[in-house]
């Protein structure tokens, strides 16, 4: 990380496998760990310009027993964000608490929090989001998963969705949406367990590990996009095949240019750690 002494950090906050059997996230946050730690011109613009905080694994001691949702202690873990218990759910309370300190850093800027998941009936890739009451905010949530539809040709934005249903209020990306600021922006990318289809065909491409990882590092490089970085990576960009083709999918995605950039240059002041607990404390 090469960010200039004292400047203010962008952080991207991203977790996975809180869900032991959702296999599929661990290929897709992998994609997105050797992207970012690789000597491609791109990476090295984001590690310059971004904070990546990655948890890769939130439930290991269901991944160990082989679990499918559940920890070793019996609990969904992704239904606890509200009020994590540092026994019963240990991970989750370091992370959120790792989250609340950066969130009242003055200095860090917690700009996205995105949870990855595996789908068992949905195909392609494709992201929830949460409503908000304000509407321009809830347009500018819609940007990255426009551009992210943009990179990957096995990202759907026709099966993206936004929502608060009493259920999943519990999840990470209900809570955080509902604790932190209006400038930050909370996702679950979820990704099929079985297979996509591309845009304007109706075959049905069966994902690899090597797909779910390519998934990765498309969520990874949207950040450029999503910053409009894109100046500043060396040229010439020939290590970096396109990954989409040159019709759009039919589930075409409309990139609303300017959104993605129209964060207020301040930041709204900082809650104090005892007002957040009165709140119940995603290229080659």
């Amino acid at each position: 990380m090469n960010l200039r002494p004292g400047a203010e950090q962008k952080v991207v906050f991203i977790t996975a496998r809180v869900h032991p059997g959702e296999t599929p996230s661990s290929f897709v946050c992998q994609g997105i760990i050797d992207f970012l730690v690789s000597q491609h011109p791109i990476a090295k613009v984001l590690r310059d310009h971004l904070v990546f905080k990655i948890a890769p694994m939130l439930n290991p001691d269901g991944v160990y027993l082989g679990n499918y949702r559940c920890s070793l202690m019996g609990f969904d873990l992704n239904r606890h964000w509200a009020n994590p218990s540092p026994w019963a759910h240990p991970t989750l309370h370091g992370v959120k608490q790792l989250i609340v300190e950066m969130y009242n850093n003055p200095k860090i800027n917690l700009e996205f929090y995105i949870d990855i998941h595996a789908h068992s009936t949905m195909m392609n890739g494709f992201m929830y989001g949460n409503i908000f009451e304000n509407e321009e905010r809830f347009q500018r949530q819609a940007v990255f998963p426009k551009l992210l539809c943009q990179n990957a040709e096995d990202f759907s934005y026709s099966s993206t969705s936004f929502n608060r249903d009493a259920v999943k209020a519990g999840t990470g990306r209900r809570f955080l949406g509902g604790l932190l600021n209006d400038t930050s922006y909370c996702y679950t990318l979820e990704v099929s367990f079985y297979s996509y289809i591309v845009g304007g065909t109706t075959a049905a491409v069966p994902y690899t590990e090597e797909a779910y990882m390519k998934l990765g590092r498309n969520v990874a490089r949207t950040f450029l996009d999503y910053y409009r970085l894109n100046s500043l990576v060396e040229r010439p960009l020939a290590a970096t095949p396109k990954t989409r083709k040159e019709k759009l999918p039919v589930f075409k995605c409309t990139t609303q240019q300017g959104q993605g950039t129209s964060h207020a240059d301040r930041k709204p002041e900082k809650r104090s750690q005892a007002h957040l607990k009165d709140q119940s404390l995603s290229a080659q």
